[in-house]
This record gives C-alpha cells, structure tokens and sequence, in this order.
C-alpha cells in the first residue's frame, strides 16, 4: 500500500524535475535492438558539445579548430559506461593489454535523412554496427545506428546495408575530429568496422560496466 503512494509522487517529482540525461533516462523497453539516445550534437554544429557528467546540462567542449562536418547526430546511450567489461573485448581483439575504457558513457551515432537543427534531444535509434576506435590507450567505441522510422536509413538492419562511402565520412571525422593546428604526435585509431551482432554484446557490456561504475559509487560513500 506504501509503494503505491509513492508512485505517483515518484511521477510527479519526475516531471518538476528535468532527469539527467546519463543517469536518469533509460534505454527503453526494446533495448538494445531499439535505444532511447541523447543526442549532444548535430551536422550544423561548429562547436563541440557535450553533456556535463555533474549536473547533466550541455556545454561546450571546444570550438572545432579545423573545418569539420559531423556526418550524423552524435550522443550517447544513457546507463552506459565504458570500463573494464568494454575495454576487455579490445584488449583480446587487439593484443594490447594496456587498454583501458574512457570513462564516458558509449558514444553513438544515428543516421538520418532529415535535417535535425539542434542537439538536447532523445531519439529512438535501432544499432547496426561500429567502430573500435583506440583513443590513446583508451577504447572509445562509437556505436552506428539508424533513426527508427527514417525513410532513408530506417531499413537498415546491419552495416554492411549501408553505403561505404557513408561508413567511410563517419570514419574520417572521428580520426580528424580531434586534430588542433601545429599539434602534432596525436594518435586516435579505428581498428576495425563491425556489425549488428558485435555492437549489441558490446552495449551489453557497457552496461554492466554502468552497473559496476555505479555500485562503487555508492560504495564509496
């Protein structure tokens, strides 16, 4: 009888409240097949945005010193982490024992036909592939999905239904995106493109990671 008073008041407090986008958002019924995302950025953006981990506002990270078009909607998929569980699978893909995750929640990109003219946004986006992306020694995994319903790319089941030449822009902005004028020695690598199968174990992953990362916090305290 107690729970259900407080239900209501849980709805309530839900709506007086905007949710953080990493922690209080969840990733939906259908998951992974079908992920509720946040989207930091969009194709117009000159600035990089992202969301601020304290208190789940967007900011900007830096201005893009270089000229460089984000191909898709760029965010992540809330209640994800990437730590050791994620880090492992490109640990033993790899050889390479010194990597380890970023720390961040696992970045996604969403593909769509229509021009979306901001970012603070959730979509629905169903998964059909990757990037094992090496940023220094921290694996940095972007996940490449399609906007649910979109006329152009909603078809899509798996990467290898998408067209090389797009997969091929994703791949270019995410090796240069990083790079500043006259810095030199920075090294950002994408090993391998896989499909649907990979990128849902290892959203799987990430999301025992998140589980992890937010039983020690609570540990800690």
């Amino acid at each position: 009888m107690q729970k259900k008073n407080l239900d209501p008041i849980g709805k309530l407090m839900g709506l007086r409240y905007k949710s953080h986008p990493w922690h209080g958002i969840e990733m939906g019924d259908e998951a992974p097949e079908v992920l509720t995302c946040f989207v930091e950025m969009v194709p117009t953006d000159t600035v990089k945005y992202e969301v601020d981990k304290a208190s789940g506002y967007v900011t900007i990270d830096r201005p893009q010193k270089f000229s460089s078009i984000l191909p898709s909607l760029y965010g992540f998929i809330p209640q994800t982490y990437c730590g050791d569980n994620l880090a492992e699978v490109s640990r033993k893909k790899l050889n390479r024992p010194e990597i380890i995750g970023d720390g961040d929640p696992l970045d996604i990109c969403i593909l769509t036909e229509k021009e979306i003219t901001h970012g603070d946004i959730l979509v629905q986006a169903k998964p059909i592939g990757g990037f094992r992306m090496i940023d220094g020694n921290e694996a940095d995994d972007k996940i490449i999905a399609v906007l649910k319903g979109d006329a152009v790319y909603g078809e899509y089941q798996d990467i290898t239904d998408c067209p090389d030449a797009v997969i091929d822009r994703l791949r270019h902005y995410f090796l240069t995106y990083k790079d500043m004028p006259g810095k030199e020695g920075y090294r950002c690598e994408i090993t391998h493109t896989y499909g649907k199968k990979e990128a849902l174990e290892l959203i799987e992953h990430s999301v025992k990671d998140y589980r992890n990362y937010i039983e020690n916090m609570l540990f800690e305290r």
